[in-house]
């Protein structure tokens, strides 16, 4: 059995095609950064020339270096017909310049001779002169060979000479995919340790959870010889989704001792889902094992008694090896630790029994039961722990803000927002137009603003979610709102709750703002004087 397993996340790619799935450019490119930071080894960065947001996210690679994972651009291998030098779809994954691709190939006659309506040999041909001409390019060349198992059982000759077509070609990797789902955990044992005898290149597995096997058959296919392992985070995919690499990366490490992420990263594991979750606009799934909420919840009688006095009676690991925490539903015993290790991941270091980190552990308990999550809005919690130390800065207090929408008979509509606020002893009273109310609350609060923090001009609003908390309220539930803000490459989050979408807008409005001139060590812009009551006015 193999010590150390490569991880292929394509969280970014096969994990969009899931429905309800959708991650912007620049959520793309967060996720990628936050899933180096862990210590994944390939990130799968879409279909390059297939659309805008994968040109996108592609083109901000470029100018990044990624400290661990090498980034992959995918596609398939040339089209019937085309010289591997001509084809449109080989250009846009040597264009991408990242140092790895992948490609996919037909391993399956059924889908030879009908889906692409070719012979056999040519089909050999094309995977053959797509490997071939993509290292000539000086790229690292991972084959993934398509409903590989449906073709396996098939045909096994011809699903065979498929993997050696790419490995003459020089395929540094030959990935077994169940595309279909519909492989069951022995055959690919069988199989897996069958193809292992017959190539010798490099085995992967790309498994899909049809029938909720796809970690354990992505643990099968390790255990039969495969160092390469396919998945996304929180499982998201095509149909019933991918191999969830939550559930595959500390299964691999913390159960069969094969390495995976950096012994210190696994920690960072729930943090890594509910992050990738809430850049989704997806709620979490609370049952996931290891990092869902429920993982290590207890519930009342012999299991709570039991687990105060041995958390190993009905725990299968420690909670916190992968982030995630005990919870006792009877009456919440924990927190500090949460609190603790978030803190630190932001640089607070607190001791645990001071009476700040007891602060700190009440509000959170208070703000999460009102809906609050801070996994993707690291902002808002530094600030929180600010406020909670007394070093919480004040560069402007809200005096009022009125928004008002309006829509004619012809369907146009047009929103206002006025604001006013208080720098130091001035108040700036300021209006503004925009395509929405939180729009136009934006920018009159900037236009308030800028007279006495000019720089605020050169930060901007990246992105903007809401996510219903209770749904059953209907229109008079309580929303989340999650701002991103960004400055020149860098960008924070910050969240928002209230049963009034634009109360908890202004929220994450305000400390988005906040946040940023506390970073740019702002000082208020000398004004001068005026009378006492006099106010000023944009």
């Amino acid at each position: 059995m193999p010590q150390t397993i490569q991880i292929f996340d394509t969280t970014l790619r096969d994990g969009t095609q899931g429905e309800k799935v959708s991650f912007s450019a620049d959520d793309k490119f967060r996720i990628a950064r936050r899933l180096d930071d862990f210590g994944i080894h390939y990130i799968e960065g879409g279909w390059p020339g297939s659309n805008p947001k994968d040109m996108a996210f592609f083109e901000k690679a470029k100018g990044y270096r990624f400290k661990h994972a090498k980034v992959v651009a995918f596609g398939s291998t040339c089209r019937a017909g085309n010289r591997p030098a001509d084809d449109p779809n080989l250009k846009a994954l040597i264009e991408a310049e990242t140092p790895a691709v992948s490609i996919f190939g037909k391993s399956w006659l059924l889908h030879v001779e009908e889906a692409l309506n070719i012979s056999p040999d040519a089909n050999l041909e094309l995977i053959s002169g797509s490997a071939a001409h993509l290292k000539e390019h000086g790229k690292e060349v991972i084959y993934d060979a398509e409903h590989f198992f449906d073709g396996y059982k098939s045909d096994p000759e011809y699903a065979i000479k498929t993997l050696l077509a790419a490995e003459s070609a020089g395929a540094d990797t030959l990935v077994l995919c169940d595309t279909n789902g519909g492989t069951l955990t022995h055959e690919i044992s069988r199989i897996v340790s069958e193809v292992r005898q017959r190539v010798d290149a490099p085995l992967g597995i790309h498994t899909h959870n049809d029938c909720e096997l796809a970690v354990a058959n992505a643990l099968a296919a390790v255990d039969a010889g495969a160092v390469h392992v396919q998945g996304t985070v929180n499982g998201y995919g095509e149909r019933c989704g991918n191999a969830n690499l939550c559930s595959v990366i500390p299964n691999l490490q913390l159960k069969m001792g094969i390495h995976c992420v950096p012994a210190e990263q696994i920690g960072q594991l729930s943090t890594l889902s509910r992050f990738v979750s809430e850049l989704g606009n997806l709620s979490p799934e609370h049952r996931q094992p290891y990092v869902g909420k429920s993982a290590f919840a207890h519930k009342g009688g012999v299991h709570v008694s039991a687990v105060m006095k041995n958390a190993v009676t009905y725990e299968h690991i420690r909670p916190e090896e992968v982030g995630n925490r005990r919870r006792v539903l009877v009456s919440d015993l924990s927190g500090k630790s949460n609190v603790s290790y978030k803190s630190g991941e932001l640089g607070f270091e607190f001791d645990k029994t001071s009476e700040k980190s007891s602060q700190i552990v009440n509000r959170l308990k208070e703000l999460e039961n009102e809906g609050y999550q801070y996994e993707a809005a690291e902002a808002s919690f530094e600030l929180l722990v600010n406020q909670i130390s007394g070093q919480a800065p004040r560069y402007f207090d809200l005096e009022g803000f009125r928004v008002i929408m309006e829509r004619n008979a012809q369907g146009e509509s047009r929103s206002e927002a006025t604001i006013k606020v208080r720098v130091n002893d001035r108040v700036e009273l300021s209006a503004a137009e925009g395509n929405g109310p939180v729009h136009a609350l934006d920018a009159a609060l900037r236009r308030a603003l800028c007279e006495f923090y000019p720089e605020i001009s050169a930060m901007k609003l990246q992105d903007y979610k809401v996510r219903v908390l209770n749904e059953r309220n209907g229109t008079g539930a309580r929303v989340r709102v999650l701002i991103d803000s960004a400055h020149e490459g860098k960008s924070w989050g910050t969240v928002g709750v209230s049963e009034n979408i634009i109360d908890a807008s202004w929220q994450a409005l305000s400390e988005g703002i906040t946040y940023y001139l506390m970073n740019q060590n702002s000082k208020p812009k000398e004004i001068k004087s005026f009378n006492e009551n006099e106010i000023l006015t944009s």
